[in-house]
């Protein structure tokens, strides 16, 4: 990535299609203008959008979380505005834009500052060399109170590595488990 990062990822998203929908610039207000936790690009990197679909953990049913077999009843599913995840739980949502990784890019997508000050960590997580999809963003609640996520707001930062020679082998090439996400998606193996 060159000297002026927040233009190579505007180039990138124009001529590439790496973020559907992409906002190119950071973006503070809601639309009704009052604050909202910023999102669009960045110095470094991009932030995402938590979208309004939600899936939050519940022990109504005393399952075993188990990644290989995994109970989706352990879920409640929501489509809300506001999503209260209870304390010392999560959930799961999904990013508002769609990302395609070029073969020469890796990216780490980390947690917003403002919410990791609540409490609320999103999961660190890579979106390797020409993985494309929805990202499915883990949201925990470490707090004993209940936590407000807001969707149609930033969640979590996105930076980007460009790499000057190409991997051998991409996320694409291993046909991934997680390639092609729309939506939430519960683990898989």
């Amino acid at each position: 990535m060159g000297v002026h990062a927040d233009s190579w990822i505007r180039k990138m998203a124009k001529e590439h299609g790496m973020i559907e929908p992409f906002v190119e610039n950071q973006v503070r207000l809601s639309t009704d203008g009052t604050k909202a936790i910023s999102y669009g690009v960045s110095s470094y990197g991009y932030d995402l959008r938590v979208s309004d679909e939600f899936k939050v953990f519940t022990n109504v049913f005393s399952s075993v979380v188990d990644p290989k077999h995994f109970d989706e009843r352990s879920f409640v599913d929501m489509k809300t505005d506001v999503c209260v995840i209870p304390p010392n739980s999560f959930a799961l949502s999904r990013s508002v834009e769609y990302f395609r990784i070029p073969r020469n890019v890796l990216t780490v997508c980390l947690g917003k500052s403002t919410y990791a000050r609540c409490g609320i960590i999103v999961n660190v997580t890579p979106f390797e060399p020409e993985w494309e999809g929805h990202v499915t963003l883990e949201i925990s609640n470490t707090t004993p109170l209940p936590a407000k996520i807001y969707a149609h707001e930033g969640l979590a930062q996105v930076l980007f590595f460009e790499a000057e020679e190409i991997c051998q082998t991409s996320y694409a090439d291993r046909k991934g488990k997680y390639m092609n996400q729309r939506g939430i998606t519960i683990p898989r193996i």
